[in-house]
């Protein structure tokens, strides 16, 4: 053998210690509230699992897990209030699902197809209702496909059931008196959206005007999930060197906001669930309710104003 092959085979076998270097120095996050579609397809047919597609109702309608009931996030908002997104009540909570026919011992698996952040919102709910019986799909409906699940445009029946949550403990859950306090002590105040949110060039449809809460630092969700691809959340050290933007220790109070809470929900269940963070609470209301109520202090990239109330 020729010193050229050798030196080039050694190259190769180089590169290849160091791919798999490369792949063995990133650890896969887990939780006990993810679960992944080759557990799902094992599992999924008990009938004590309750699946929920939390998509559009076209894309549910188009094709679904089989047996997936229904849910939009209208379905899971307070109406009552003179602008939209906030967290429906507990008693909203149980008559919606004793309606689809979910039971209190039931275990609920819940799957959307934009990384998971309208699943999270759910997630989130529940939490602060003190429900714990419940998964989310890591990778989505695109993650069930790519392990040979199959769909069906079947609506399931269901029979009525009395489902009954525990009594809050809402420890995730802060509302604007809560940020308000918050914005004169060190609390870290994290802002999820766009960029362009951020820095009040872009508006939401529901915001009365465009800005962020004084004090906000920016990271977007999407920043954790594999959002072009298999929308997975990073690895575990990739969600730690985007998070550590923040220079939060694991104890620090946090405060997540975003457009209507929602976003803010999947940041929650990354810091809290994945990254071992203690004291994190998302804003409710987010924007959508700050924009909305006259006086409270706000910022743009030019102005600051200040809080009259």
């Amino acid at each position: 053998m020729s010193w050229k092959i050798s030196l080039f085979i050694a190259i190769l076998s180089l590169c290849a210690c160091e791919q798999r270097k490369a792949a063995t120095s990133h650890t896969s996050v887990s939780s006990p509230y993810l679960i992944t579609a080759e557990e799902l397809q094992e599992a999924y047919q008990n009938e004590t699992i309750k699946l929920i597609d939390f998509r559009t109702k076209e894309n549910y309608s188009n094709g679904h897990l089989p047996g997936a009931l229904h849910l939009s996030r209208a379905d899971i908002e307070d109406s009552t209030y003179a602008y939209t997104g906030m967290m429906a009540s507990l008693s909203q909570i149980e008559r919606l699902f004793s309606y689809l026919g979910i039971k209190t011992e039931d275990t609920i698996v819940i799957y959307d197809d934009v990384g998971l952040c309208n699943a999270s919102r759910l997630w989130w709910i529940l939490q602060n209702y003190n429900y714990k019986n419940l998964k989310m799909l890591h990778g989505g409906i695109s993650a069930w496909e790519s392990v040979g699940g199959k769909l069906s445009i079947e609506i399931p029946a269901s029979e009525k059931s009395d489902f009954k949550l525990g009594k809050p403990l809402m420890q995730f859950y802060v509302s604007k008196e809560d940020v308000l306090k918050a914005l004169n002590d060190k609390t870290i105040v994290l802002d999820t959206r766009t960029i362009d949110e951020y820095v009040a060039k872009k508006q939401k449809k529901g915001a009365t005007k465009a800005g962020r809460i004084p004090k906000s630092i920016h990271i977007d969700w999407a920043e954790a999930i594999n959002y072009a691809s298999d929308k997975c959340f990073k690895s575990k050290e990739d969600l730690e060197a985007i998070y550590g933007r923040m220079g939060a220790d694991k104890k620090d109070p946090i405060i997540v906001y975003c457009h209507s809470g929602v976003r803010s929900a999947h940041t929650t269940f990354v810091l809290t669930q994945l990254l071992g963070y203690e004291n994190v609470k998302n804003y409710d209301g987010s924007w959508t309710e700050w924009s909305y109520l006259d006086g409270l202090p706000f910022e743009t990239d030019s102005i600051t104003t200040t809080n009259n109330l």
